[in-house]
C-alpha cells in the first residue's frame, strides 16, 4: 500500500528527499506521493523513511486507494530500480 500526505502538512520538506523512490513531491500547497513509484521503503530500507522523519504525527498514512502486498512493493521496487 502507498504511502499518502494529509492536508495537515506543513510542507517543510523533510520528507523528499529521504525517499529511495523519488515518489515525493511538492504540491500545492502540501507534499504528495505518487502511488505509482511509493513502495513504503520496501527494498530499500526496513521501514517507511518519510514517516520517521516527519516532524507532524499522523501526516503520512497508508494509502487505501492503493492496496499492495508486502510482494507487490518488492516486485514494484525492482521494477523502478532495474
Amino acid at each position: 500500500m502507498a504511502k499518502k500526505i494529509t492536508e495537515e502538512c506543513i510542507s517543510c520538506g523533510a520528507c523528499e528527499p529521504e525517499c529511495p523512490n523519488e515518489a515525493i513531491s511538492q504540491g500545492d500547497p502540501v507534499y504528495v506521493i505518487d502511488a505509482v513509484k511509493c513502495t513504503e521503503c520496501v527494498g530499500a530500507y526496513e521501514t517507511s523513511k518519510c514517516t520517521e522523519v516527519c516532524p507532524v504525527d499522523g501526516v503520512i498514512i497508508p494509502d487505501p486507494d492503493h492496496l499492495e502486498s508486502h510482494a507487490d512493493l518488492e516486485a514494484k521496487y525492482a521494477k523502478l530500480h532495474a
